[in-house]
């Protein structure tokens, strides 16, 4: 009995020792692994928030001490931190383990895809955290939120900074806690705030037009329609809603539920070739196993075309994938970011799924987003630099 529970609970270990690696034994602003050592043991911040000894000189003023929490902006002193204890322990407790845990999983050099990183822009301290990423129609802008001062950043064509807005702030005007983006026909700024639970409404400008409260539990992912509808998913009520809303006139008039009974919906991409929509559910898993990821697609009509989730993808391939973000590309195919490979796949047309193809297989440690420009070439927003990654797409 003994033996099947530990047998039972083997799947589960590796998963959760990559989990505690990344999510609590590396410095979340350099991305180094803790250690019992000077330069990188962990340090608490006033507030609360972890980062190495060397990050806490580096942000620190250099005659006053003083610094700036990069996660919520709290002012302390570099002297007022303290050895982060349960992390140390953690460290003594995992350490012999992690040392002896197999690297991450990687794409074969041989399944190397087409597309190549010619230009990156926006970095620590320019993008703080970044959770969301759109493209402007009109303009060709790229459209950014995360955890800075204001909350929404744009790009112009050449990665320069063309304006940002959005105060943080827990006014209904301002914004909490952005989780996605997306930009609409008319150059209206779509985001979703979890702080509030709402959905805000911008002008290009940054002029609030309307605040949609008190209809969703968490409202994730963000889309446009071809049609300039809005398309949100509630991460917790597991629905996927189509909004209605004149924008120049700052009006809700109509919310339609397109899905019930979705599980933890996330991420969510709508195909200006077919009207289709993509949504990238995410369920939370309570007992032993790996956390499971699955990515349905629905027709213009809302009829279920396509789906494929983590274990009918392993079929396929030889390694656990783990989808953060969706899109589609120009011809209609399916386009997945993957963190557990750190690269990017293409799962063909819903009809067809899955006809995996890797292209992109290297330049990404965490991508959160995606989405094509009219040119065709692939951005990526990767959290973990805190950059924008544009990839040129040759289809061959």
């Amino acid at each position: 009995m003994m033996g099947a529970e530990a047998s039972g609970s083997g799947p589960a270990l590796p998963e959760l020792m990559r989990e505690a690696e990344t999510s609590l034994l590396e410095c979340k602003v350099c991305f180094e692994r803790f250690g019992h050592r000077q330069q990188r043991r962990p340090r608490n911040l006033p507030c609360g928030h972890v980062v190495c000894l060397a990050c806490v000189a580096a942000l620190a003023h250099p005659r006053t001490l003083a610094l700036e929490c990069p996660f919520c902006r709290r002012a302390c002193r570099g002297s007022d931190t303290s050895d982060c204890l349960p992390v140390l322990h953690l460290l003594e407790l995992l350490g012999s383990t992690l040392r002896q845990a197999p690297a991450p999983h990687r794409v074969p050099a041989c399944c190397s895809g087409t597309l190549t990183c010619h230009q990156a822009f926006g970095g620590w301290g320019t993008l703080v955290n970044p959770t969301g990423l759109a493209l402007c129609p009109k303009t060709g802008r790229v459209v950014v939120v995360h955890d800075g001062k204001r909350r929404v950043k744009i790009f112009d064509s050449g990665g320069g900074c063309a304006h940002q807005f959005g105060e943080k702030g827990d006014a209904a005007q301002e914004i909490r806690y952005p989780l996605d983006v997306a930009v609409t026909n008319d150059c209206h700024v779509v985001v979703t705030d979890a702080g509030d639970r709402s959905i805000k409404v911008f002008d290009f400008f940054g002029q609030i037009k309307v605040v949609i409260g008190g209809q969703f539990s968490l409202p994730w992912g963000v889309e446009t329609t071809p049609q300039n509808g809005v398309v949100v998913t509630d991460a917790e009520a597991g629905s996927l809603h189509l909004l209605d809303v004149d924008f120049p006139e700052g009006v809700l008039r109509k919310t339609e539920r397109l899905q019930a009974h979705l599980r933890s919906p996330r991420a969510v991409a709508v195909s200006g070739l077919t009207g289709a929509i993509a949504v990238l559910e995410r369920p939370l898993t309570l007992g032993p196993g790996t956390c499971s990821t699955t990515v349905k697609v629905f027709s213009a009509s809302m009829q279920l075309i396509g789906q494929v989730d983590t274990f009918g993808l392993s079929l396929f391939f030889p390694y656990e994938i783990t989808a953060s973000a969706v899109t589609f590309d120009h011809q209609g195919n399916v386009i997945v970011a993957d963190t557990s490979s750190h690269a990017v796949l293409c799962l063909g047309k819903p009809e067809e799924f899955p006809v995996l193809k890797p292209i992109i297989t290297h330049g990404l440690s965490h991508p959160v987003a995606l989405t094509f420009t009219k040119e065709n070439s692939l951005l990526v927003l990767d959290s973990a630099t805190h950059s924008i990654k544009v990839f040129r797409v040759d289809w061959g």
